[in-house]
């Protein structure tokens, strides 16, 4: 295993991914390239029947997040990420959506209305939906090339068996060019096939079909970008749009929750940057850099927050927060919607909670 992992860190400067067993940790093998990790999933239709707007145009949306209110109390609301408008259907009251979502909506046979807004406006309500589920796709499939495997792994595909080839559950952990933990994905992986790799002795190419969650096509800019270290400037989020900035969000938090962060004395003064912050993540994403500096993690909605300002993430209490430019905070998110559609302040409520956890905000 030595020399395979030899072979590796010469292909690629590094093993930048591990497939790992999650049952007992058992590395499975190493490699420098992962073929598949980023990818478009399938996306759900959706025709909203008897559409009638809030006054907010709908055609066009692109990468919003949406939320579908059922009047029928018996069901929550359901959540799209990632939502496209595309319009009216020809010769119908129907609007056309396409999106991903997270299967615990209402089920297939629901015919009440609905209401439809993005946490910041209504945009509108219909008296039925219907969910068209995407056609057959080609299975998901990964291929670790240069793979350095494991004497285990090697065991496995030579045997050949389908309970040997079925690697059950495993993670596929991805480092950063200092070897750093940047994130992970969980896969139930079946061995499809191998060859020997042409990127050195002893290694492999591994192709493995199964459940797999793939890292959206949009975001792989920002993964490269991390690829190459954590941001070493503040607000280089700033340029984002809302889903590129929730995806910022997710390597920050990933990273943040795995950091030991050393504690400083009470008594410290932050600095937070106010200019940006037109939009939730970014509201958690100015924060966590006033607290912890540029790619800095201090929560990532209002209980993580909370838990933050308790201890563990390089804050003790009492602090001061120079809040800088907070008027745009306060006019992007004082008008909010929770996902049954009632209004809240996210504003007035951030600042409650810094307080209550003896933090003196000053706004600017």
């Amino acid at each position: 295993m030595v020399a395979m992992l030899e072979d590796t860190e010469h292909h690629g400067g590094q093993a930048r991914y591990a497939l790992t067993d999650t049952a007992n940790a058992h590395v499975w093998g190493v490699c420098a390239e992962a073929e598949g990790l980023f990818a478009d999933p399938p996306r759900s239709s959706y025709e909203l029947f008897g559409w009638v707007p809030g006054g907010t145009e709908t055609v066009g949306w692109v990468g919003t997040r949406v939320w579908l209110v059922p009047d029928d109390a018996a069901h929550g609301p359901w959540l799209l990420e990632d939502v496209e408008s595309l319009g009216r259907h020809p010769g119908t009251d129907g609007l056309v959506l396409t999106a991903l979502d997270d299967h615990e909506g209402p089920h297939e046979g629901y015919r009440s209305p609905v209401q439809v807004h993005d946490q910041r406006r209504r945009l509108g309500s219909c008296r039925e939906f219907t969910r068209v589920l995407p056609g057959d796709t080609p299975a998901p499939s990964l291929v670790l090339r240069g793979l350095a495997p494991s004497d285990r792994l090697t065991r496995a595909w030579e045997t050949g068996t389908r309970r040997t080839l079925d690697l059950k559950e495993a993670e596929l952990e991805i480092r950063d060019d200092q070897g750093d933990l940047l994130g992970d994905r969980l896969l139930h992986p079946r061995i499809r096939g191998w060859s020997v790799s042409p990127h050195g002795r002893h290694l492999v190419d591994l192709a493995l079909d199964g459940e797999f969650m793939p890292v959206p096509s949009f975001a792989r800019p920002l993964w490269e970008r991390w690829l190459a270290g954590p941001p070493d400037t503040p607000g280089a989020w700033a340029g984002l749009g809302i889903r590129e900035r929730d995806a910022w969000l997710d390597l920050v938090r990933d990273r943040g929750c795995r950091r030991e962060h050393g504690e400083r004395p009470p008594g410290q003064v932050y600095r937070l940057d106010g200019r940006h912050i037109t939009d939730e993540p970014g509201l958690y994403l100015a924060l966590g850099e006033a607290v912890n500096g540029p790619g800095g993690y201090f929560g990532a909605c209002l209980d993580a927050l909370d838990d933050c300002l308790r201890g563990g993430f390089g804050h003790t209490s009492p602090a001061t927060l120079h809040w800088k430019d907070a008027t745009v905070a306060r006019e992007h998110l004082s008008r909010r919607l929770t996902p049954q559609g009632k209004p809240y302040d996210l504003f007035a409520d951030v600042l409650d909670v810094l307080g209550e956890r003896g933090v003196r905000v000053l706004l600017k």
